[in-house]
């Protein structure tokens, strides 16, 4: 007998008379229940719908690091601007007060979200047990609109926050709801959601964010990887990442190691070159003794015909030498030839400074420079978010660093590279 009074079947295959006596006929009051059965289905996943669920996960991953850095942001502004408001007379329950009669709905949802995760112990951290901890992006916003005039005096626009903001939705929603996120959605969040971030003051300052911008996954964790912030295939790949006049532009100092140095020679105009060195930027290019063994014995590793790479650095030579001509302060763009065997070639961009760049590449046998995995660094250490850190709920000013920057430099590869070629350029020839 059931639960609501109706008599179950006996589950046998035979079946039982029923109260007409007809075989397998079910009895009065009785409930029929399906028979367990084989469906079928395919729980395994091929290497088409891993490489699918990866591909999700790495954009939704970037997405949500980016989205955590705005909504944690815009949690410390509101709370450094609307606590000293409200807190004095409402106390703890400053949040309550600020949201106001519109707004006691999603507060009332958030206070209840809150006392479940109290009661079943998910607030891991203290700092978290607190109303405004539990309020959603949305919610900040509405926060920020309805008290515009206590934040006008800290911002410049209220219009373009309000816009930044809504544009976030499409891959917050995304995001919340583990949907995919194309990448066209992914890009318009990470350049929405850095743009917030600027508004918000929490801007980067690192001086060579213009050259190369501090990615939200290199920020978090980066220390991983020492100082490596990028990894090409090849040099092709490099470049439509990282195009030379990015890489190059606006230096105040370009050293260079390397064979040929076709990424600089045969990418970056000679009258680049020039307005470069006019501007103040100090240069110095390491090229390979095109008359050396060493080059005779790349050109047999790469199956070139004797002389054909020697020509080509002597080419690359001739041309620097032509753009140095040019120049009124010669001493300023400097050109050596070293004999030693060739291990990396290297490009450090304003190398003697904090804010530096490096693009490195290893020469292997049997592959040409431009067919190499190329490995970009960044010198110094990292700043997660520069403009101010939140401490008690306030905006206190200052950054939060990524490690001790004495730290950075002694795990890191980029000061292993530059001294590297200080020895080298030690014991070079100067060109006339």
């Amino acid at each position: 007998m059931g639960s609501g009074g109706l008599e179950l079947p006996s589950g046998n295959g035979g079946g039982e008379s029923g109260a007409a006596g007809a075989p397998g006929a079910v009895p009065p009051g009785t409930v029929s229940l399906a028979r367990p059965m084989e469906i079928g289905a395919d729980l395994a996943w091929g290497a088409e719908e891993w490489a699918e669920v990866r591909l999700r996960a790495q954009r939704a991953g970037r997405a949500y690091i980016w989205l955590n850095l705005v909504e944690q942001r815009l949690r410390a502004v509101v709370a450094a601007v609307l606590r000293p408001i409200y807190e004095p007379v409402h106390g703890e329950d400053w949040v309550v007060a600020a949201a106001g009669p519109t707004g006691q709905e999603w507060v009332q949802r958030a206070a209840a979200v809150r006392e479940v995760s109290r009661r079943k112990g998910y607030l891991l951290d203290p700092a978290d047990d607190t109303l405004l901890s539990f309020l959603t992006l949305p919610q900040l916003r509405e926060l920020v609109v309805q008290h515009w005039p206590c934040f006008e005096p800290y911002f410049d626009g209220r219009r373009e926050l309000e816009l930044a903001l809504d544009e976030l939705e499409v891959a917050r929603s995304a995001v919340a709801r583990n949907r995919a996120l194309s990448p066209a959605v992914l890009a318009q969040a990470e350049r929405i959601s850095a743009r917030l971030l600027d508004l918000l003051g929490a801007g980067r300052d690192i001086p060579s964010a213009h050259r190369l911008p501090v990615d939200a996954v290199e920020e978090l964790v980066g220390d991983r990887f020492a100082d490596v912030v990028g990894v090409h295939p090849d040099r092709v790949r490099l470049q439509r990442q990282i195009p030379a006049e990015d890489l190059f532009g606006g230096a105040r100092r370009l050293d260079a190691i390397g064979i040929g140095l076709n990424l600089l020679v045969q990418n970056y105009s000679g009258r680049r070159l020039v307005r470069l060195a006019e501007s103040g930027c100090r240069v110095r290019l390491l090229f390979l003794n095109p008359a050396s063994s060493a080059v005779r014995r790349r050109e047999r590793e790469l199956g070139l015909k004797k002389g054909e790479l020697s020509r080509s650095v002597e080419m690359n030579i001739l041309h620097m030498r032509r753009v140095r001509s040019r120049l009124r302060d010669a001493g300023a763009f400097q050109i050596h030839v070293f004999d030693e065997t060739p291990r990396f070639t290297a490009y450090l961009v304003d190398g003697d400074g904090p804010d530096g760049i490096a693009v490195v590449q290893s020469y292997l046998r049997r592959i040409r420079g431009m067919e190499a995995p190329v490995f970009v660094l960044r010198g110094g250490g990292r700043d997660i978010v520069q403009g101010g850190t939140v401490q008690g709920g306030a905006v206190q000013g200052g950054a939060v660093q990524g490690g001790p920057r004495g730290e950075a430099a002694e795990s890191g590869l980029f000061q292993l590279y530059r001294e590297e070629m200080e020895s080298v350029w030690a014991d070079s020839r100067p060109v006339s």
